[in-house]
Parts: structure tokens; C-alpha cells; sequence
């Protein structure tokens, strides 16, 4: 039997300490010290189904849904949660080095125009009908969330690794 509130309005109060660490009180005033929010589905369904995790790895809280939440407890956990992710989105895709690998992608994303070392094609993943996972050769990984949204050069460009 599962223990682990679950948060459908706030029934806890959330803060930062003096540290910057977030800091989860409980309705009954249990406090837990460093809380960490991790996504159930971090690709599919990003605000949806979130723990709120202890320093000793036992889930504290459950949030069905983040935008239920009211301010700032819902502010609090975007901001750590894109404190925590580093996942760019690949809007285009605008040269490779060779259609073998590995090779050199250059690319734009979300967060600004960047090279990397793709080593295979297995290291390009489908996560859903339209979502791909691109890992690069240091383990990052780059997003992209509609191939449809691609240009036709970059569609091209992904269609020969695919």
C-alpha cells in the first residue's frame, strides 16, 4: 500500500532555504529538507505525474498534474525541474559531416546553433509516433518533437540515419 500523498490541490506548502534547496511541508507539518521533483513521463507528458523525491530516494509527494498546482509552489518546481533537465530541441538540422557514421551534425535548437558527434545510428531512438531522441557522442541528448516539423532539407537529412 502506497503511503505518498497525492497532490490534486496543495496540501503542502513548498519553499526555498537558505541554500536554494526546496523544502516540502507537510498538511499533518512534517518537513523534508532538500526535495527533489522528478518527471514520470519527461517527454510524452512533462506536467504530468511528478514525485516529489527526499534526499534518501523515497517519494514524499505525487502531483497528477502541475498546472493544478497554485503559485508559487508551481513556479518553484518548473524552476528546479529546468534547473535539473538539459535537454535542447532540434528545430533544424542544417549539415552532416557524412550520411555514415560517425559524423558531425550541425544543428539549431531551442537553445542556440551547436555541432555534435553522432557515433550511430542507434543512437537515434524513437520515444513515441513523432518523437525522436538524438544522443550525441558525450551522452547528451537533443529532442526532436516532430519530425513533421522539420524542414524538408533536415527531414532529408534525418530520413538517410532512419
Amino acid at each position: 500500500m502506497n503511503d505518498t500523498p497525492t497532490v490534486t490541490s496543495l496540501s503542502f506548502q513548498l519553499s526555498r532555504n537558505a541554500f536554494g534547496r526546496l523544502v516540502l511541508t507537510t498538511a499533518a507539518g512534517e518537513v523534508f529538507e532538500n526535495v527533489v521533483p522528478v518527471r514520470a513521463f519527461p517527454i510524452q507528458s512533462p506536467d504530468d505525474g511528478i514525485a516529489l523525491v527526499h534526499t534518501d530516494g523515497h517519494e514524499v509527494a505525487w502531483i497528477e498534474r502541475l498546472a493544478k498546482l497554485p503559485e508559487p509552489a508551481q513556479s518553484l518546481i518548473r524552476e528546479e525541474l529546468a534547473t535539473r533537465e538539459f535537454m535542447p530541441e532540434i528545430l533544424n538540422i542544417d549539415s552532416v559531416t557524412s550520411f555514415s557514421t560517425p559524423c558531425t551534425w550541425q544543428v539549431q535548437t531551442d537553445r542556440g546553433d551547436t555541432r555534435f558527434v553522432l557515433r550511430g545510428d542507434e543512437d537515434i531512438r524513437r520515444v513515441g509516433p513523432t518523437i525522436l531522441l538524438v544522443t550525441d557522442s558525450h551522452g547528451i541528448q537533443f529532442l526532436i518533437r516532430d519530425r513533421a516539423n522539420l524542414t524538408k532539407d533536415s527531414q532529408k537529412i534525418l530520413d538517410r540515419f532512419l
